[in-house]
């Protein structure tokens, strides 16, 4: 596929009718939900809550312009975040610890939801990113379905910690242009530990081979913004505690040494992490683990690396 041949995937499921079906599939998964991997089987249409803490309808903590996400996304525009609010993981060390645990925000109804993604488009955004999406899939159907109806034509973005589940993905196929899934921990205890969710690594496994095949490696248009594909993020942490080169060795291996990845370096102690909680990740990432993990990137055999990252690892160069 060519950029200049491309178009919002959704727009063809619209026009067959096929974009309504998801939306009456996808609510009435709600009415006994397992559209993650908690498995929860509560009646969310009746707004009963347990894991996620979000019943019918979304929550939204804010949505804008975002300058700060992967060059590819911002581009010159800004990528159109929309930041869902609770979480079906726990990370002890969120950076947006009052939104994902707290529930900081308010509740939209799907005309609501699909507004935001029209104001964002109008303000010229690239495309339209949905951040923490995994508990809230129904709910973004309904509502664009309901702005394609009104002229909603930007590359959609699923902003995820990969902790999906498989039919929320099949909801989403040939809807989602780009999926950007972190893959937070290999170990399992790992993740129990940190992200009350020993099942992790295997659901995100099984999630980002699933987000491979339905859109493959990242397309990008003449002036680098992403159009379509895989962009997989990991968070480098202190101690080696994530798995780095094990989740590198995978991509390759298991998607494929073309995709795209974003080793980020921004970890910081957040969250319920103190020096009495966690405290072995109590501390920044120092320079030398930012290295490994790019060392452990290329010792893999991948080679398409976020322009930030690069920048990070020339400045360490130059140090």
């Amino acid at each position: 596929m060519r950029p200049d041949e491309f178009q919002p995937a959704y727009l063809k499921l619209w026009q067959w009718g096929e974009l309504s079906r998801r939306v009456e599939h996808g609510l009435e998964k709600l009415a006994d939900c397992t559209l993650c991997p908690r498995n929860c089987h509560v009646n969310r249409v009746e707004d009963q809550t347990r894991t996620c803490r979000t019943g019918r309808y979304a929550v939204v903590s804010s949505y804008f312009a975002h300058h700060g996400e992967e060059r590819c996304l911002r581009g010159t525009r800004g990528s159109g975040t929309i930041f869902f609010s609770w979480c079906n993981l726990h990370c002890v060390f969120c950076q947006n610890y009052e939104i994902s645990w707290q529930g900081e925000g308010r509740t939209v109804t799907p005309d609501e939801l699909a507004g935001m993604m029209l104001a964002l488009q109008a303000q010229g955004c690239h495309n339209i990113n949905f951040v923490t999406p995994e508990h809230v899939v129904p709910q973004i159907l309904e509502a664009v379905l309901l702005a394609v109806e009104r002229g909603l034509h930007l590359p959609l973005v699923y902003n995820t910690s990969a902790y999906d589940s498989l039919d929320s993905l099949a909801l989403m196929d040939g809807v989602v242009d780009i999926y950007m899934p972190d893959f937070k921990f290999w170990d399992p205890e790992k993740a129990r530990l940190y992200a009350k969710a020993p099942d992790y690594p295997e659901a995100a496994r099984r999630a980002i081979r699933e987000m491979h095949r339905q859109v493959g490696p990242l397309i990008m248009d003449g002036q680098g913004v992403a159009l379509r594909g895989v962009l997989l993020r990991h968070l480098v942490m202190p101690g080696g505690v994530a798995g780095t080169a094990d989740i590198m060795q995978w991509i390759a291996r298991e998607l494929s040494p073309e995709t795209y990845v974003n080793l980020m370096a921004q970890y910081r102690p957040a969250g319920c992490v103190s020096g009495k909680h966690y405290s072995e990740i109590n501390r920044g990432v120092s320079t030398g683990e930012f290295r490994q993990a790019a060392e452990a990137f290329r010792a893999a055999g991948l080679h398409r690396l976020d322009g930030d990252s690069a920048a990070i690892l020339e400045e360490i160069a130059f140090a």
